[in-house]
């Protein structure tokens, strides 16, 4: 075995892993911090057709998300061009798994035990979602066309989820199911930054081979597509006909998949366009923060808190006010200049309350080492 290398991000061959990594680092979020149980009152007004095709939607989810975090991003790993890369592939594997996870989180707010138990069942046995998991599971464990893998999973991460990403976003569009919806956003956003990471990746050895080489996986590429697409119409079939939604998903994912092809760096293979999508999922799919009400929920835009180190004096509370009168302190060193904070100002402004007491300690320290 060669040395083992450590990973120096401060030496990066690709920036875009480095940006990457940064974007998904800076939208990391939990399904814990969703209040799902606001949502009960639109559910319980469901009837029932429309609770089996929620419900079973996000079983069909939740299979995807299990192939993706526990055989994709692992089948990706072994054609890494950089350290860097492999970081980002772990990064977001973790967060297929939250992604699993969230469905989870809300059967266990929305369904029964026995409900749950029937979805699980469900899935793991359904014969068109099977065949999309297996078609992808099978090129993932395919080392022979590394390439191949990377289309598998834009196709999965672009295309394949989105026949169930249509309904919480129908949903939301009028105003129903808004904290399930907004778990599915937060997703949607994740999925949008791995679709186009890994597109980009591929498009990197596609453009380095020959001509006839690139012909070979742009057929494969687009026989797979509509391989893909044809189990996904039974499978929506299944899914949407009994609540009249088929016509409108379909134009959704033949949309979505002309995105996957786009993050890969090919033609779309559909005629539908934004345009001919549902204008109420269409505005769902839009990844801007939600503003929720600060004490009850929190939206997908909240943000890890700034610190900072605290000093000594921080802890000088209550000190009364005759004692910060106007301070002089000697000449600073670093600036050549007296520090003057009047009174007014200390009082105005905490911070330079802060900063001056710090200053005078300083200064004390620089008048004894003189």
């Amino acid at each position: 075995m060669n040395n083992y290398k450590a990973i120096n991000w401060n030496d990066i061959s690709d920036e875009i892993d480095k940006a990457t990594w940064e974007k998904l680092t800076e939208q990391f979020w939990l399904d814990t911090r969703i209040p799902l149980s606001n949502d009960l009152k639109d559910w319980r007004s469901l009837d029932d057709d429309h609770r089996w095709v929620v419900s079973h939607v996000f079983g069909g989810l939740t299979l995807l998300d299990t192939l993706q975090s526990q055989d994709g991003m692992a089948a990706l790993r072994k054609d890494v061009r950089t350290q860097q890369e492999t970081a980002v592939l772990n990064n977001i594997q973790f967060m297929e798994s939250v992604h699993a996870k969230s469905y989870s989180s809300i059967f266990s707010t929305l369904n029964t035990p026995d409900e749950i138990a029937e979805i699980f069942n469900w899935s793991d046995t359904e014969e068109f979602l099977q065949n999309k998991a297996k078609r992808i599971y099978e090129l993932y464990h395919d080392d022979e066309d590394p390439l191949k893998k990377k289309i598998s999973s834009v196709f999965l991460e672009t295309f394949l989820f989105y026949s169930g990403f249509f309904t919480p976003l129908w949903y939301l569009g009028h105003n129903k199911l808004p904290n399930v919806a907004e778990i599915i956003k937060l997703i949607l956003r994740d999925e949008s930054v791995h679709g186009t990471y890994i597109g980009y990746k591929f498009q990197i050895g596609f453009n380095q081979l020959d001509k006839p080489e690139q012909q070979r996986i742009k057929d494969w590429m687009y026989d797979f597509l509509y391989a893909l697409y044809e189990n996904e119409v039974k499978y929506t079939h299944l899914l949407y006909d009994q609540v009249g939604w088929t016509g409108k998903v379909l134009t959704f994912i033949r949309y979505n998949a002309n995105k996957a092809l786009m993050n890969l760096g090919q033609d779309p293979l559909f005629p539908d366009t934004a345009k001919d999508v549902d204008p109420i999922v269409m505005n769902g799919i839009s990844t801007t923060t939600a503003n929720h009400d600060f004490f009850s929920q929190v939206g997908n835009g909240y943000r890890l808190g700034q610190v900072e180190a605290m000093n000594n004096s921080d802890y000088d509370i209550g000190r009364p006010k005759k004692d910060l009168g106007k301070f002089f302190y000697p000449n600073d060193k670093n600036t050549g200049n007296d520090l003057k904070v009047s009174k007014k100002d200390l009082f105005k402004d905490p911070q330079k309350t802060r900063e001056a007491k710090r200053a005078k300690e300083q200064a004390k320290k620089n008048h004894k080492n003189n």
